[in-house]
């Protein structure tokens, strides 16, 4: 047996002869060796200080061998634990190893054959170890990549956008100034960073769906009809099915996809949420849509002055929009007779850790 230098063992067993030779054989094999009289005094030591190596007899009072080994599997998975039975118990030993015991010895015991198993019990050991490490690191791997796969993706879903903004001098930028609009206007409602990455996350998303809109109603110069105007609002609903698949850790961002049109009143799209049940991150992107959309020129209309676009929204705060999240939109664009332009930037924040992917 290699030297262990030091590594620590715990021998449990009720007859102190008995722990005493198997401590001087692990000692003499360069262990530092623990001892315990009962299943009761073993799980009080490895409370106070596990150890990667277990020696147990079987048969003990108080808590018998068998129970304290289920607890150890349970509770301390890294050590191995090696069973001390008698010749005529083997099956016990057996019922052991299915449990989780790496190796059981035979008493009365030859000191070879105890070296060999707790030698062969601290290979299995090292073996299990080095398997759920590589296991971690390779679910850690696959993490990442799919991770980055979603962010590819939606990073090609916002392209997409961008490219259809483009097309349009009238929405060329919306969604950008959009997120950075609602994530000003959500610290200035106080909400937490995570919270805020995610509003901007959603902002710079929230048009997706348009990618599904016929090209001549969403450009159409003159004023839409009924059936037109349904068509287009149906860009939420499409939204939220295209990046459903993708956003599943991220249910704030999605949620503002699919209702950023909704209405402090009840009467918004595409499902008649009222007041609270409306989620805070959604009613400031609300408002910084509409902002957005008074403020640039659209075919059919030129746009409105700031101090105008403003005014809409007090007028209609309590009705489309919810009044905090109006105020908190006036708190952080105090001056305004100009608000910031934000520059352009096709990249995303992450909600939670601030990167742009």
């Amino acid at each position: 047996m290699a030297s262990n230098n030091g590594l620590q063992c715990l021998v449990v067993d009720d007859e102190p002869r008995l722990r005493r030779v198997l401590i001087r054989l692990l000692e003499s094999e360069g262990y530092t060796c623990r001892e315990a009289g009962s299943g009761v005094e073993a799980v009080e030591a490895l409370e106070r200080e596990p150890v990667p190596l277990m020696l147990s007899d079987v048969r003990m009072p108080q808590m018998d061998g068998v129970t304290l080994l289920r607890e150890v599997v349970t509770r301390w998975p890294d050590t191995a634990v090696v069973m001390v039975t008698a010749v005529s118990d083997v099956e016990s030993a057996v019922s052991c190893l299915r449990m989780g015991a790496l190796d059981y010895v035979a008493k009365p015991f030859n000191l070879d054959e105890v070296r060999a198993r707790v030698a062969q019990a601290m290979d299995k050991r090292r073996l299990l170890l080095e398997n759920r490490s590589y296991q971690r690191q390779l679910e850690e791997r696959v993490e990442v990549q799919a991770r980055r796969i979603e962010e590819l993706f939606i990073e090609g879903v916002q392209a997409l956008t961008d490219a259809q903004e483009a097309k349009d001098p009238y929405l060329q930028g919306h969604s950008l100034r959009v997120a950075e609009y609602a994530s000003l206007t959500a610290r200035a409602l106080g909400l937490d960073d995570a919270l805020s990455e995610a509003v901007f996350l959603g902002g710079r998303l929230h048009d997706v769906g348009k990618i599904g809109i016929r090209e001549d109603v969403l450009h159409k110069p003159g004023r839409l009809s009924d059936e037109e105007y349904r068509h287009i609002m149906e860009h939420p609903v499409l939204g939220a099915r295209i990046l459903g698949p993708l956003l599943r850790d991220e249910p704030v961002a999605l949620a503002i996809v699919r209702s950023h049109h909704e209405r402090h009143d009840g009467k918004g799209i595409p499902d008649g949420l009222e007041g609270e049940q409306i989620p805070v991150p959604v009613r400031v992107v609300s408002v910084a849509d509409s902002f957005d959309a008074m403020t640039s020129a659209r075919p059919y209309r030129p746009a409105l002055p700031v101090p105008q676009a403003l005014e809409e929204l007090e007028r209609m705060s309590g009705v489309q929009f919810w009044p905090d999240a109006v105020q908190a939109f006036l708190r952080a664009f105090p001056e305004r007779a100009k608000l910031p332009i934000p520059t352009p930037d096709r990249t995303l924040r992450r909600p939670g850790n601030g990167r742009r992917v």
